[in-house]
């Protein structure tokens, strides 16, 4: 595979973003060419336009790459300066595992990015990261960080907690169900306290880090504020202008349910996105987050009407 023709450096240096396609990496595209960076956007679908950016021209290309094949990541890596891996998925499908992408892939990138003397990597994980846990996500996602440690040790790691925004896929299917459903189902009781965090506060992280604004290994970005999942959907239904009637369920039921669904072809939930709600997703205490890098953290009331718009 040919290495993409060269272009204009930007005032700041050229960057890879794999995932550069998806709800975060074109937030994260569309940052660094308003900070001057040049940008390739490496993604197997190269072709999907991402609307935020489309009137950039000069400084950004987009290749096609696949973070399971090396040699389509060297090419894509060819005569960069940094590297970002915002690629993460939620269902597994086929070959798309956890596995083969949040840890085989995330130490190829790693790998070769450093075999290349890139000097600079940002690896997109999650909150509660953790290579012993019993969720398969969860577990990936700490797995994937140590092999991304391993291969280049001093790579950023940027764990952000439940992202929202337009077009994002936790607010707006809530708010869907909610306008739709006059009794709406609780996992337990509710009482899961989750940090949302706005999706372009976090493409903001990730380029302050490739500034050079700051050295920490890890930062974990949470919003403003901290909510159980219940007090959550009252706040999106208050704002919809819905009282729904609130239902406990039990997890074993809701694992249950998730089995089943796990037969159709695109099953509507998972048991991993069941044991996801059952853990906490909020910034460790003392850890280094949006307040190292100057960025305020925006609250999801102010962004409610654009998401839901």
């Amino acid at each position: 595979m040919k290495a993409p023709a060269r272009r204009d450096r930007g005032r700041r240096g050229r960057i890879a973003v794999f995932g550069g396609t998806g709800f975060l990496g074109q937030r994260i595209v569309r940052h660094l060419l308003d900070d001057g960076f040049s940008v390739r956007i490496a993604s197997r679908l190269p072709n999907r336009a991402p609307e935020p950016i489309a009137g950039a021209v000069t400084d950004l290309e987009s290749v096609h790459a696949d973070v399971r094949d090396e040699a389509s990541i060297i090419a894509a890596i060819a005569d960069v300066d940094a590297v970002v891996n915002a690629v993460s998925l939620y269902v597994e499908r086929g070959a798309d595992t956890f596995a083969a992408l949040h840890v085989q892939a995330a130490g190829r990138v790693a790998s070769l990015a450093r075999s290349a003397g890139i000097d600079r990597l940002v690896h997109l994980s999650g909150i509660g990261a953790d290579p012993n846990a019993q969720s398969p996500y969860i577990r990936s996602r700490g797995e994937g960080e140590r092999a991304v440690r391993a291969a280049f040790p001093s790579a950023i790691v940027i764990r952000p907690a439940v992202m929202f925004g337009p077009r994002d896929s936790f607010v707006t299917p809530l708010a869907k169900l909610l306008k739709r459903l006059p009794i709406f189902p609780l996992f337990g009781r509710g009482l899961t306290r989750m940090q949302p965090v706005y999706v372009e506060d976090v493409a903001g992280a990730v380029t302050r880090c490739l500034r050079g604004d700051t050295q920490s290994p890890v930062l974990e970005l949470g919003g403003p504020d901290i909510y159980s999942y219940q007090d959550l959907l009252k706040l999106i239904a208050r704002h919809i202008g819905r009282r729904p009637v609130l239902l406990p369920m039990p997890f074993p039921l809701w694992r249950a349910l998730a089995a089943f669904a796990e037969f159709l072809p695109v099953p509507p939930l998972t048991r991993n996105q069941v044991e996801l709600m059952e853990r906490d997703t909020v910034v460790s205490p003392g850890m280094p987050g949006l307040d190292l890098l100057g960025i305020h953290p925006t609250p999801i009331e102010g962004v409610l009407d654009d998401i839901l718009a």
